[in-house]
């Protein structure tokens, strides 16, 4: 368990509104250079500069570099379900909300986003609820399993379970499956190896695309035939 200074330490650099934003930009799974996050965050780059060392310092982001740039990204998927947990508290907690007056951008982040680097929204929730349906998966509490039939058909639509398992044996492992629990839906959607998995395959294939200036993805109408008729999923 970690102490209460590290614990402490972990929520304030989350909890200041400018890191909160800039962290929320990266919950698309994307890498961001400090200039675009600063802008994002609306504060200098010298700031932005600064407040990211704290965090990739933290742990809760990673840095690379290349050529001239340096591209900041999420330190890992516990970090994006800490963000998404906040951001559902944070929904509850939210004086006189109305659900009726929503945006445009809202309703689109609510029917189908990236969570980090797995679908969520109503995309996300159908598409587990198909696979589940289908005795393709299991869902339970923080745990999750691709059944073989899940493994067979996950294949039949392009996506290598076994591969996926191989790589595990690597460092740091990754969960090959689990729920994570959807801040709009308050269902769980797909995340893990698997729920990554489908996401970058979804988009390789055109069955999502992204919007840009958000973490919304808009269904394609050949992602609408392939969800609907492959998975089963039920969608809109």
């Amino acid at each position: 368990m970690a102490s209460n200074a590290l614990f402490a330490e972990v929520a304030t650099l989350a909890g200041d509104p400018a890191r909160a934003g800039m962290l929320h930009a990266l919950m698309d799974g994307r890498a961001l250079t400090a200039s675009e996050l600063a802008h994002v965050a609306g504060i200098t780059a010298q700031t932005a500069s600064s407040h990211l060392a704290r965090m990739v310092t933290a742990g809760l982001l990673s840095v690379e570099k290349q050529g001239r740039h340096r591209y900041h990204r999420l330190a890992s998927p516990a970090v994006a379900q800490m963000m998404e947990s906040i951001m559902r508290v944070a929904s509850d907690l939210e004086p006189g909300q109305r659900r009726v007056v929503v945006g445009p951008r809202d309703a689109a982040l609510r029917e189908a986003r990236t969570c980090y680097d797995h679908l969520a929204g109503r995309l996300g929730v159908a598409l587990a609820d198909a696979l589940v349906a289908g005795g393709h998966a299991e869902l339970a509490g923080d745990g999750g399993l691709i059944t073989e039939t899940g493994t067979a058909f996950l294949g039949k639509v392009g996506i290598d379970v076994e591969a996926l398992q191989a790589r595990r044996g690597t460092r740091p492992a990754r969960i090959l499956c689990r729920p994570c629990l959807d801040w709009s839906e308050r269902r769980p959607h797909l995340a893990g190896a698997v729920g990554a998995a489908l996401c970058a395959h979804s988009l390789a294939k055109g069955w999502v695309r992204r919007i840009d200036g958000t973490r919304a993805v808009a269904v394609t109408p050949k992602g609408q035939r392939i969800f609907r008729e492959e998975f089963g999923a039920r969608l809109g």
